[in-house]
């Protein structure tokens, strides 16, 4: 089980008291009923699936209920760090982000006696 820091309620709960909430960080185009459709699909549903660092906005569902940012790493699904909504995207170089090798099945399937 995972533990989640949220930053309003200063302390880590179980993932299970939270739900993502896609993506931080986007911008909202200044006119959004002047774009073309292209730029609105865009906009509204593209989105980027990387291979480590992400920053995600939670909600912590089963606590105060606020929304809050998330850096996390996709490969060993750990949090790096969380922040309140609204602040800055923090600089996070990738030297800061350390991958430890998650076991899975596959990887242990031809150790298994």
């Amino acid at each position: 089980m995972l533990l989640i820091y949220c930053p309003y309620c200063q302390e880590e709960r179980s993932e299970l008291e939270f739900r993502g909430a896609g993506d931080a960080h986007i911008a909202r185009p200044q006119n959004i009923a002047s774009i073309s459709d292209e730029e609105f699909e865009e906009y509204f549903f593209l989105r980027d699936n990387p291979k480590g660092l992400i920053f995600e906005r939670w909600r912590h569902m089963h606590g105060c209920g606020r929304f809050f940012n998330a850096a996390r790493d996709t490969v060993s699904d750990k949090f790096i760090m969380t922040y309140k909504a609204g602040e800055p995207k923090p600089h996070i170089g990738a030297a800061s982000v350390p991958h430890i090798p998650v076991e899975t099945y596959e990887a242990l399937e031809g150790e298994a006696k």
